[in-house]
């Protein structure tokens, strides 16, 4: 019943899922030479955040609306913008789906996530994996708030596997917290992204956007 469930924060998991994507951008800048590019498939792409909750915990997923990462190796200079959209979020109830999007995100107003990445630190390992944290901006409820993922990949033959997290703190960001709907949850919602495809390598950072 609803009463045992406490309200999911679709906003705070959007961004972080913003977050993840770029998250597989840092993967793909350590190959060749070069700046690796990948364009992000929804079908490939999952994005789901995990809000602790006093009585049940609530695990929600975004689909990607759009998105390209960029990776220099050489530079560590990154490009490219993840969107996704705020209204889609998925946690298996649809009243508490709807209810959050307007209540939290506002998506009316901001149907928008947005990730701007600008830069990755880490190096890659002889047998194509590595440990990296990808930094950038995220756009969440119309304000632009620093973040760093951390990821963890595999790049091999140009095929990119990668798994990226991070937490973002959305009430002391300004959004809603969802506790006074209906149940206590945390302050904080933990978000993990995981992606695949194949880069591609060209010479500068947006040369094809």
């Amino acid at each position: 019943m609803i009463r045992h469930r406490p309200p999911r924060l679709p906003g705070v998991w959007a961004c972080s899922l913003l977050v993840a994507f770029a998250v597989l951008g840092a993967a793909n800048g350590w190959a060749e030479t070069g700046v690796g590019r990948l364009q992000l498939d929804p079908h490939h792409t999952v994005v789901a955040f995990h809000l602790v909750g006093r009585w049940h915990d609530i695990h929600v997923t975004f689909q990607l609306r759009q998105g390209t990462l960029e990776i220099d190796p050489a530079s560590g200079d990154a490009g490219g913008s993840v969107v996704i959209d705020a209204t889609n979020g998925e946690s298996g109830n649809a009243t508490r789906d709807t209810r959050m999007a307007s209540f939290v995100l506002e998506a009316e107003h901001f149907p928008d996530i947005r990730f701007r990445p600008s830069h990755v630190d880490g190096h890659r390992q002889p047998d194509g994996t590595f440990h990296a944290t990808l930094h950038g901006l995220l756009t969440l409820h119309g304000t632009e708030h620093a973040i760093a993922v951390a990821v963890d990949a595999s790049l091999v033959d140009d095929e990119l596997s990668a798994r990226g997290h991070f937490a973002v703190p959305y009430v002391e960001w300004g959004l809603a917290d969802p506790s006074i709907l209906l149940l206590t949850v945390a302050k904080t919602v933990d978000i993990d992204v995981t992606t695949t495809g194949h880069v591609i390598w060209t010479s500068t950072i947006g040369e094809h956007q």
